[in-house]
């Protein structure tokens, strides 16, 4: 551009989102976890209290978001990043009182949580429903594609 070589790169951040050039979310997750890994530190730190009831906000509050912000541009599909989110919302689950010595599904189904996984699956299919019945407009004309234009 105006006689100037562009540069190439390998990640770029916008938004807070990392890219990486593979297109790979491996990065965005390790920042990700290490930001909310970063807050349950604070957590552990600051609060006496184990209760179920102020955790389970705290963990929704200020932990969760870290993990979740804009996950639809960089959903994982690798399966060491998914365990990876996942680590964490095991490890802070370990630390509420009523929560101690249960597996990781009983875990969550006391505090009726569901896993990360879950989560991003059920977003996308919302999305796809949303999509499909004209509810959001994402300024993709699916005509084409729903009679098999483009099979």
């Amino acid at each position: 551009m105006n006689d100037k070589i562009l540069e190439v790169e390998e990640e770029e951040k916008y938004v807070g989102v990392t890219i990486h050039s593979s297109l790979k979310p491996s990065r965005q997750c390790s920042e990700a976890v290490k930001k909310a890994n970063r807050v349950i530190g604070m957590v552990k730190g600051s609060f006496t209290s184990r209760s179920k009831d102020i955790m389970l906000r705290l963990y929704k509050q200020f932990i969760r978001p870290h993990l979740q912000y804009a996950v639809q541009a960089w959903s994982p599909w690798l399966i060491k990043d998914i365990q990876l989110l996942e680590k964490v919302q095991r490890r802070f689950t370990k630390m509420i009182k009523e929560c101690r010595g249960k597996s990781y599904n009983e875990r969550l189904s006391l505090l009726q949580l569901a896993t990360l996984e879950t989560r991003r699956v059920r977003w996308d299919m919302i999305q796809v429903y949303k999509i499909i019945n004209n509810i959001d407009d994402c300024f993709i004309d699916l005509e084409p594609c729903l009679f098999g234009y483009f099979l």
